[in-house]
This record gives structure tokens, C-alpha cells and sequence, in this order.
């Protein structure tokens, strides 16, 4: 196990290090800053031995060469203060350019990964990978940059630096340093996967956040809100753990380490007193050597809590880069051609498909859809009827089998081109924030206001939308906002009018709408579909007499076809369905 998370370390280290790479200039830059930054500030000490030097007894004081030494340090600090300000502004400049590049390809990973990655996880839980944990890994990776190479370059320095005065003393802080490094490296060891638990455990928080607050009005109406407490409070209790776990094992790393960093000082300071009473070093080098020892000490603590905030880091670097690493959608064909202007003419013939192997759904499907044809998809829940929507759109591929639009086959087909030539309105709603007229004109941003308003009308939408506030240049929040479900449906349907693409799929399209208001949508969605091949699918049958073709579904095969009159004559399946919709009527 401890092999596992170290590989999955290091696997994750490389690859952040190739998105710093990119930015090698202003990395260069942060470490010879760094360095200059050092060297300045470990000159210092040596000043200021010269000047306790100088600093004889009473009335034996060098007044005029403390002042020489001032004057230098005063530079020295000026300049210093600069150096360190330019590498602090480099290392924001690597840190958040990494940090807009990874969220860019995640945002893009999600734009292109296949519909089955998103049905398969939850949304908050993705939108926590993208923002929760690729802040966390900013401050991380900042801390790194800010404390990292500067505390590195500190102790090579200072080692230098002891050495020109103290070749005895410098060999002593030598043979203590060991234990420090060691203590950091099994805290370390630790920590990372502490952090990794805590990064996935909000991540199944935020998601089931999201959840709740998108459906609070299911939870209230059924009453939910107790177990859902519950529910929150297990995953609350099992973040609190695993961050104590973290932080405390984070947390022992900083006092280890100034328990060795202070034996280091106390050995300087013995060794060197001793050495200056025997005439070996001066005092003013005896304070030299203790500044070093302090500033040598130091960067271990330091690089002690970046390297506890680096397995934070790191652990949630590796699960937005997991995402990013995710499988794109298969990409269309390099001689995919696009679908200039569809006939309308479909064809499915042995289609096999399922969403998990083991659990068979749609097989041997076939299907013929003449130019113009109106086809009604009917069956019970779960018997593949939106399935055979989502193939159609090519949102999932098949198994096996071929589906032709206009004779040419789905994957000889750009996506892009496919999708427009098909017009989509689905039961669930689906409204950006924006205004209204941007929700309607989403498919065809260059609409004039005349086709928005026609298309509005003619879904009947024009009606309430003039009754908004600012009618079309009302701006709703994500989701409709404050619309009805059956408003924002009208308006999915007005999107669609707009465009009039030479097929239509509509999926419970008038689910919210109220009756009589279905009755003019009814009347619109005939006009629209003439001379448009048309898939409806449907649970109100009453919703489909008019269409050419009924396609009777059942565990993913057709097993009945034909229109209304002759499929109520068979007195079969879809009889019976139908009858059982209407048998209160009769």
C-alpha cells in the first residue's frame, strides 16, 4: 500500500512539474533570485561581526568603521527587499499560469469526456476536482515556490559561509543535520495519504451539497430532511477525521524539527564558545556562526511545513489531473465528412448496444425512417426508448451494428454536424444565465429579434415573456431561475423553432405544459414537423395518433410497428397501454 501512494506521488510530481516547465523563464529567474536573495542576506552576518568586532571596550569603539559597515548593510537589505519581491512576483506568475492551465484542459477534459464519465459521477463531485482542489493545490504549490528553492539555497549557503570561518563547527552542524531530514521524511511519508482521504471526502461532500440544495424542495415534500442530516453528518464526521488525521501528523512535523534545529544551535554555541576562549575564532565570528546556525536551522522548518502543504498539494493535483487524464470521447473520423443538409432519412440495422456489458438492453434493432416520417417511440420505463435517442445523437456509440443518416453512417459524420442538423427539446429543461432572448438563440446566435419573437410566438412563450420585467432582455439565473417548469420548457421549445433543423427528436416535450396550452404546442409541433422526419417519444399516447409510424418498445426491441388504427386493430401491447390511459373515459 505504502509502495502504491509513494508511485502515485511521484507519477503526480512529474506531471505537475511538465506544466511548470512550461514556464522555465520565470522559474530560472525565481531560482537565481532566490539565490541572490541568500547570498545578500547570509552577507549579513558577516557585517555584523566586523562590526561587534570593532566594538572593543568602553571608549574603544571604531565609530567611523561601524558606520562604513552600516552604510553597506543598509544597501545590502535595500536590495535584498528587491530581489525577494521580483522572485515573489515570478513564483504568482508560475503558480497561478499553472493553476489557469490545468483548470483550462480540466474545463476542456469535461467538454469533450462521453456521457457515460458524467452519468457515472456525481457533478458537485467533479466542480469540487476543478475548484476546491485545484485551490488547495495553488496554495501548496505557491507555499513550494515562495519557501522551497530559497530555503534549499539557505542551507548550502550558510554551510559555505560557516565553513570560511569554522571548519570544526561547520563539520558538527553537519553530523546533526541527518536527524532532521529523517524525522521531516517519516512525517512526510504520512501525510500524503491523510490529505488524499481528505480531498475525496470533500469532494463527496461538496457533491452531496450540491445535491440537496438542486433538490430541496424533493426533500422537504417527502420529508427527507432528517436522513439527509444524517447523511451529511456521517460525511462530515469522516472529513473531520481524516483532516485531524492530516492536520496532526502536519502539524508534529514543525515542532521535531526545531527540537533538532535547536540542538544544532546549542552545538554551535558550545563548540564555539569553547573555540573562542582558545583563541580560534573572535567573538564578532562567534555571532556569525550562531546567525548561521539560526539561519541554517530555519529553512528546515520551513521546507518542513511545505512539504506538509506539498502532500496536500499533491494528492489534490492528482485527482484533477485523473480527470484530465480521463478518456475523451472517441474522436470523429480524420475522413469524417459533415452533414451538409440531411434528407431526413434514417436507418438503423442490427444495432446491439448496452450501457453495462453484463446487463443486455437494446438488440438487433432495426429500423427504416423515410424522408418526413413521423416516428413515435412508446414502451414501458426502461424499455430503451431514450437510449435510442442518445444513439441517434451519437451521445453514446453503438456496440455493434449501423445507423445511417441521409445513407451516410454515424461515424463517417462529424458530431458537430450531425446534432445540427437535429432539433432536440427533452423533458428535463435545460436554461443558461443569460437573458432570454440569449436562451432562445443559443442554437443560432445570429438571429435577428423578428425570428426570435416568431419563434417565441409560435411556441407560446411570447405571451409570459412579455409580461417579464424586462421581457426578452430579462436575465434568469442558471436553471430558468424563477420560471415555471412548464415556462422553461416553452422556451426549450422556442429554441428549437428557431432553428428548424430537418429532424427533430422530441422527448417528453410537453410534460409540463398544461393542457390547453399542449393543445396550441400540439398544433405548433405539427406545423413544425411537416415535411421533417420527427422522433417522439412519449408516454401520453394520446399525443402521438397523428404519427406515420408507431414503434412499440419493449426491453430493447421493437415488438410491434405500425399507426394507431393498425396497431389497435392487433389488439396486442400497445392496445392495451393505450386502453389503460383511456379506460376511465370509455
Amino acid at each position: 500500500m505504502k509502495k502504491v501512494v509513494n508511485e502515485n506521488q511521484k507519477s503526480t510530481l512529474r506531471k505537475v512539474l511538465r506544466y511548470i516547465r512550461r514556464y522555465w523563464g520565470y522559474l530560472g529567474a525565481s531560482i537565481i533570485l532566490a539565490a541572490v536573495t541568500v547570498a545578500l542576506t547570509l552577507y549579513l552576518p558577516i557585517l555584523i561581526g566586523q562590526a561587534v568586532d570593532r566594538i572593543v571596550g568602553k571608549g574603544a569603539v571604531d565609530f567611523a568603521g561601524i558606520f562604513v559597515i552600516l552604510r553597506k548593510m543598509a544597501v545590502i537589505i535595500g536590495l535584498t527587499a528587491v530581489a525577494q519581491w521580483v522572485m515573489n512576483a515570478c513564483n504568482n506568475k508560475i503558480t497561478y499560469n499553472v493553476i489557469r492551465d490545468i483548470r483550462t484542459e480540466a474545463f476542456e477534459k469535461i467538454e469533450k469526456l462521453p456521457l457515460k464519465y458524467l452519468d457515472a459521477h456525481s457533478y458537485g463531485e467533479i466542480v469540487s476536482r476543478v475548484i476546491a482542489d485545484v485551490d488547495q493545490f495553488a496554495d501548496g504549490l505557491l507555499m513550494g515556490f515562495t519557501q522551497f528553492f530559497t530555503g534549499i539555497v539557505t542551507i548550502f549557503g550558510t554551510l559555505i559561509f560557516m565553513l570560511t570561518i569554522s571548519v570544526r563547527i561547520t563539520v558538527a552542524v553537519v553530523v546533526i543535520t541527518p536527524v532532521s531530514l529523517f524525522v521531516a521524511s517519516f512525517i512526510a511519508k504520512k501525510t500524503f495519504s491523510m490529505f488524499k482521504l481528505q480531498s475525496e471526502t470533500r469532494g463527496e461532500q461538496t457533491a452531496f451539497i450540491e445535491e440537496m440544495v438542486g433538490n430541496q424542495k424533493v426533500v422537504q415534500a417527502f420529508s427527507h430532511e432528517d436522513e439527509a442530516l444524517e447523511k451529511f453528518d456521517e460525511i462530515n464526521e469522516r472529513l473531520q477525521k481524516y483532516s485531524l488525521r492530516a492536520i496532526f501528523f502536519s502539524s508534529i512535523t514543525n515542532p521535531s524539527t526545531r527540537f533538532v534545529n535547536s540542538l544544532v544551535y546549542a552545538t554551535v554555541g558550545v563548540v564555539g564558545a569553547f573555540s573562542a576562549i582558545a583563541g580560534g575564532i573572535s567573538v564578532g565570528q562567534l555571532s556569525s556562526l550562531l546567525s548561521y546556525a539560526n539561519q541554517y536551522t530555519k529553512p528546515f522548518n520551513e521546507i518542513s511545513g511545505v512539504i506538509t502543504e506539498l502532500q496536500n498539494a499533491l494528492a489534490c493535483a492528482g485527482r484533477v489531473i485523473e480527470l484530465i487524464e480521463e478518456d475523451a470521447e472517441v474522436p470523429d473520423a480524420e475522413d469524417a465528412v459533415d452533414l451538409e443538409h440531411a434528407n431526413g432519412k434514417v436507418e438503423l440495422s442490427h444495432v446491439y448496444f448496452s450501457y453495462v456489458p453484463e446487463q443486455k438492453l437494446i438488440e438487433d434493432f432495426n429500423l427504416s425512417v423515410k424522408p418526413g416520417q413521423r416516428v413515435a417511440i412508446v414502451g414501458p420505463t426502461g424499455c430503451g426508448k431514450t437510449t435510442l435517442i442518445n444513439l441517434l445523437m451519437r451521445f453514446y456509440d453503438m456496440n455493434s451494428g449501423t445507423i445511417k443518416v441521409s445513407d451516410i453512417p454515424l461515424q463517417q459524420l462529424t458530431r458537430k454536424s450531425l446534432r445540427d442538423n437535429y432539433g432536440m427539446v427533452l423533458q428535463e429543461t435545460w436554461l443558461r444565465s443569460g437573458s432570454i432572448r440569449d436562451n432562445i438563440a443559443m442554437g443560432k446566435p445570429d438571429a435577428t429579434d423578428e425570428e426570435i419573437i416568431a419563434a417565441a410566438k409560435a411556441s407560446h412563450a411570447h405571451g409570459f415573456i412579455k409580461r417579464l420585467p424586462e421581457g426578452y432582455d430579462t436575465v434568469i439565473a442558471e436553471d430558468g431561475g424563477n420560471l415555471s417548469q412548464g415556462q422553461k420548457q416553452l422556451l426549450c421549445i422556442a429554441r428549437v423553432m428557431l432553428c428548424l433543423p430537418p429532424m427533430l427528436i422530441l422527448d417528453e416535450a410537453t410534460s409540463s405544459i398544461d393542457t390547453r396550452t399542449e393543445i396550441k404546442i400540439q398544433n405548433a409541433f405539427a406545423k413544425m414537423m411537416q415535411g421533417r422526419t420527427s422522433f417522439i417519444v412519449a408516454h401520453r399516447l394520446s399525443t402521438i395518433r397523428e404519427a406515420d409510424i408507431i414503434l412499440v418498445m419493449k426491453d430493447g426491441s421493437i415488438i410491434e410497428q405500425g399507426n394507431h388504427e393498425e396497431l389497435l386493430e392487433k389488439n396486442g401491447f400497445y392496445a392495451k397501454l393505450y386502453n389503460s390511459q383511456f379506460a376511465k373515459t370509455s
